[in-house]
């Protein structure tokens, strides 16, 4: 199969890539940065908000693996038209051309963010979805949200792919509108697509030094700079950390399964490793890993963020047999070794 991947120079596109190749599919890169020397993928330097340069990049393409975005939550809502731009104009962009090409494929680099808060159970009133956390309690250090009926103590558990969608911030908003592009093609353009939404992805090149980077970036790049880890809140918010490669080949067995999907439709999945752990906790053992300085529990905060989120990815490991095969504390050992990437401009 030929494959167009882009954001393929990126951290999780350019695994993509990596992953395609070793499983014998053609594949093109489109992305703003140039081919890396010596890589011998074609690439096509551009832009997916322009047209002229993606109908170059489709030119023999038999599917899409979309991995072009902005990501991250940003500095502060100024950020908003860049995220609109980048992710939503360029999927549209992008999904317009596929349409007038007649590439009827795509898996699509999808995001937890669209569930907000995650899954959580009150004692007395079930399962139940509390709202955006107060200024005035985060401000307080008071960072679990509250049942928001009696006011109580809440369970957090695993979100499946049927939760009802809450994004809270800019770039969560900007990933649910791909989707819901997505589907509004399928059903337009007769095609069929997979959104993969991934947990909190880390390993090997990832960017380092840049706001828009994950938390594991922050906490390695602190690290390299032989200072401590600095974790926001009080460092229990329960998150999913998957390696890279398993993503990748997440995104390897979504493409190969497309070919026994319905038109006219996209199915969405979790990403993640199944292993939940606190941000407080990756932490710790990264530093350790490193040989670095323990990190420091701050209070500090940012609107937008929510408190506790991890995937059931059930349904990717019965529906297309796959299961991530990097453990936590394996993966966290080689990300403290492996190379960081500069971030875009650098």
């Amino acid at each position: 199969m030929r494959v167009l991947v882009t954001g393929g120079a990126g951290f999780i596109g350019s695994a993509v890539v990596t992953e395609l190749v070793a499983r014998g599919h053609d594949v093109v890169v489109l992305d703003l940065v140039a081919r890396p020397a010596g890589e011998r993928v074609p690439h096509v330097v551009g832009d997916v908000r322009d047209a002229r340069t993606v109908r170059e990049a489709l030119d023999g393409v038999d599917a899409v693996c979309h991995q072009a975005a902005m990501v991250g939550l940003g500095k502060n809502f100024t950020d908003a038209p860049a995220y609109v731009s980048a992710n939503d104009l360029g999927t549209a962009v992008l999904l317009a051309e596929m349409a007038g090409r007649g590439v009827r494929n795509l898996v699509l680099a999808g995001s937890m963010v669209v569930y907000g808060e995650g899954r959580y159970t009150c004692d007395a009133h079930g399962v139940v979805r509390p709202g955006p956390r107060a200024l005035a309690d985060l401000e307080a250090g008071r960072f679990e949200p509250p049942c928001p009926d009696c006011g109580g103590e809440l369970r957090p558990g695993l979100v499946a792919e049927d939760a009802p969608l809450d994004p809270r911030n800019v770039y969560a908003t900007t990933k649910l509108a791909q989707e819901h592009l997505s589907a509004a093609w399928a059903r337009g353009a007769d095609g069929r697509g997979i959104a993969l939404r991934y947990h909190n992805v880390y390993g090997p090149g990832m960017p380092r030094d840049t706001p828009y980077a994950g938390v594991a970036s922050f906490f390695r790049s602190s690290l390299a700079r032989g200072e401590a880890p600095r974790v926001f809140e009080d460092g229990r918010q329960r998150r999913d950390f998957v390696h890279v490669r398993d993503v990748a080949r997440a995104n390897a067995v979504a493409l190969e399964a497309l070919r026994e999907r319905a038109a006219g439709t996209v199915t969405s999945y979790n990403v993640g490793s199944g292993d939940v752990h606190t941000v407080g906790e990756m932490a710790r053992v990264l530093a350790r890993a490193c040989d670095g300085p323990e990190p420091v529990v701050t209070g500090e905060f940012r609107l937008g963020d929510v408190r506790h989120v991890t995937a059931d990815s059930g349904r990717l490991r019965a529906e297309l047999d796959w299961k991530p095969d990097v453990g936590f504390r394996e993966g966290m050992a080689a990300f403290a070794r492996e190379d960081m990437a500069e971030p875009a401009g650098k």
